[in-house]
């Protein structure tokens, strides 16, 4: 329980507490932490001396702190909670709260590395049947590692910023043309937010997942189907995804998503030995995909092939380095069915169903104004719901 008003049975009650940056009153960015519709301020709390967090709360990012630790993490975590739920702190500690509608939501974090995987098996059979017919819809190495390619970090975006339909070659009956994206498209998925760097040559082994990321956010990769189809043979993914990625403004801990973790599917053929994970835990994150307010699709995290832990271990099993902020996402989240698919690619079947929304258009990719909203919510202590930060955008002509 709480005294912060309204925040008893919200889906960012104390049992949630995410980080994120923020804005107020002309004051320079600093950390927050969400309780309801308030944003407590942590810079202003460390100020007071009411949490330690070796000066780190009042930067303009939450590098500084997450490169701190799970110790530390935790400690402040539990020291939050403690402000938050005992009277004998309110006085101390309610003008600290700031209405979240009084503030501007900031990129919580400088992103040093982004990677995007590749690990939904529904995902990745979906798209093989568009692109290769009648071929088989995995590629003969999927199973047997985490597929997936550096991103360009200097494009990833907080939620809420508008995205300018990117411009680039595309193949066309004529040869090839250049021009805006004709194919503008979504990518559902989740993002690991690491902490703690690792030493250059160093693995990180799927036992230190939790050493090492400090939280999760929720990612949008907009990419350019018909940029990225005539540019990706033989290299992959380059300006058809580089334009930007849009990620939430609230951090979740880990340590709020201990009742979210699941065993994960089986896996076959069995991996290399780098890749085992004990126990083998994915996330029930259930998500939600909004197209101009209207839901579309809810994709199940729970059904990915290739986890979390899974994934940093590849990451790093060549020697490469973690740095604080080093952001890696799951690739797209797609279920079985087609409503739970996490890209409009699939959703129309590459373009040749369309979509209808409740006001009566119809939509294969996305269109100059459209907003695209993901949200996501997963199991809590004690029966209670989570919510994820939503990430959203809206599309702005190309210039």
């Amino acid at each position: 329980m709480t005294w912060v008003t309204g925040a008893d049975g919200s889906a960012y009650g104390v049992t949630n507490l995410p980080y994120g940056v923020f804005r107020h009153a002309g004051r320079a960015p600093r950390v927050g932490v969400r309780i309801g519709d308030f944003v407590l301020d942590l810079a202003g709390a460390e100020e007071a001396g009411l949490v330690l967090a070796a000066g780190t709360l009042g930067r303009p990012t939450l590098n500084d702190f997450m490169a701190l630790g799970r110790p530390q993490w935790t400690s402040v975590r539990q020291r939050v909670t403690e402000l938050l739920t005992d009277p004998a702190h309110r006085q101390a500690v309610e003008p600290l709260l700031v209405p979240l509608a009084e503030v501007r939501m900031v990129l919580p974090f400088e992103v040093a590395d982004y990677v995007d995987f590749y690990s939904s098996e529904h995902h990745a059979s979906n798209v093989g049947q568009i692109f290769r017919p009648g071929q088989p819809p995995l590629l003969p190495n999927w199973k047997h590692l985490p597929i997936g390619y550096h991103g360009r970090a200097g494009t990833v975006v907080v939620s809420g910023t508008p995205v300018v339909r990117p411009s680039g070659q595309r193949a066309s009956a004529q040869g090839p043309v250049t021009g805006p994206s004709v194919r503008l498209d979504i990518e559902a998925e989740v993002g690991f937010v690491v902490g703690v760097p690792s030493a250059l040559g160093d693995r990180v082994t799927t036992d230190e997942f939790a050493d090492h990321v400090f939280g999760v956010v929720l990612v949008n990769d907009w990419s350019a189907r018909d940029i990225q189809a005539w540019e990706y043979q033989p290299l992959g993914p380059f300006l058809g995804k580089s334009f930007a990625t849009s990620v939430s403004a609230w951090v979740t801990p880990l340590d709020a998503l201990g009742d979210a973790f699941v065993p994960a599917g089986d896996q076959d053929p069995p991996v290399a030995d780098y890749l085992r994970d004990v126990p083998h835990l994915g996330l029930d994150l259930r998500l939600s995909v909004q197209w101009n307010g209207e839901r579309v699709s809810e994709p199940p995290f729970a059904t990915m092939y290739w986890t979390p832990a899974q994934q940093l271990a590849h990451l790093t099993v060549n020697g490469a380095s973690l740095r604080t902020g080093d952001l890696y996402a799951s690739g797209t989240v797609s279920g079985p069915e087609r409503g739970q698919v996490g890209s409009f690619l699939e959703l129309t079947w590459g373009g040749t169903e369309p979509v209808k929304l409740a006001g009566g258009e119809t939509r294969t990719f996305l269109e100059d104004g459209d907003t695209v909203t993901v949200t996501a919510t997963a199991p809590g202590p004690d029966g209670t719901t989570i919510a994820l930060g939503e990430v959203t955008g809206k599309i702005l002509a190309a210039r």
